[in-house]
């Protein structure tokens, strides 16, 4: 991970941000750090999970959305990129016209695990993520064929293994089925 020249930032200013490169960067502590574009198997990974969630809350007639890198806030000078998060419609239309930042908890968040992303995701957004409140974190992680469930109680994640042929298990959708080995397999291109 690069962090970029420009030495602090206020969150004010990250929500404008524009080095006209393109690039994405979430801020950590006031610094801008350069987020390295992800591999073909975390897109694919995210977009299917995207259209699963999608046709399920459709599905369930729930006013929420899901969006892929959105962002969230989760301190003073601190924001993160999901790869995905579920927020309500009336979250969603608080932002409607300004950044995507979340400034509340989603619903959910999903982030697929990259080799450059192991620390960030297992360690710092953990922390960050039951901080805010956020009630269910999933770590989609392709390098070592699980994925964590962690669900928030009593503001600490309480942490589930799923791999192989086992059924994911959601609080936030208790009626999906699905196995570690389906997700995975969406990051395959054959």
């Amino acid at each position: 991970m690069v962090t970029t020249p420009v030495t602090s930032i206020t969150f004010e200013e990250y929500l404008t941000y524009d080095d006209g490169t393109g690039f994405h960067y979430e801020l950590v502590d006031g610094k801008l750090e350069l987020m390295n574009p992800p591999t073909i198997e975390h897109f694919l990974i995210a977009k299917w999970l995207e259209q699963l969630l999608d046709a399920e809350i459709k599905r369930l007639n729930l006013p929420w959305l899901c969006f892929r890198e959105s962002g969230v806030r989760t301190g003073r000078n601190k924001s993160r990129l999901t790869d995905l998060c579920v927020v309500t419609l009336e979250q969603a239309k608080e932002l409607r016209k300004v950044s995507a930042v979340f400034q509340t908890a989603p619903l959910i968040i999903v982030e697929v695990v990259s080799p450059d992303s192991v620390k960030r995701d297992y360690r710092y957004q953990r922390s960050e993520y039951a901080a805010l409140e956020v009630p269910e974190y999933w770590i989609v992680d392709p390098l070592t064929n699980k994925i964590s469930v962690l669900l928030l109680e009593e503001g600490l994640y309480e942490e589930v293994f799923f791999t192989d042929s086992q059924q994911i298990i959601s609080r936030t959708f208790p009626e999906i089925i699905i196995t570690v080995d389906q997700v995975l397999r969406a990051g395959n291109l054959s």
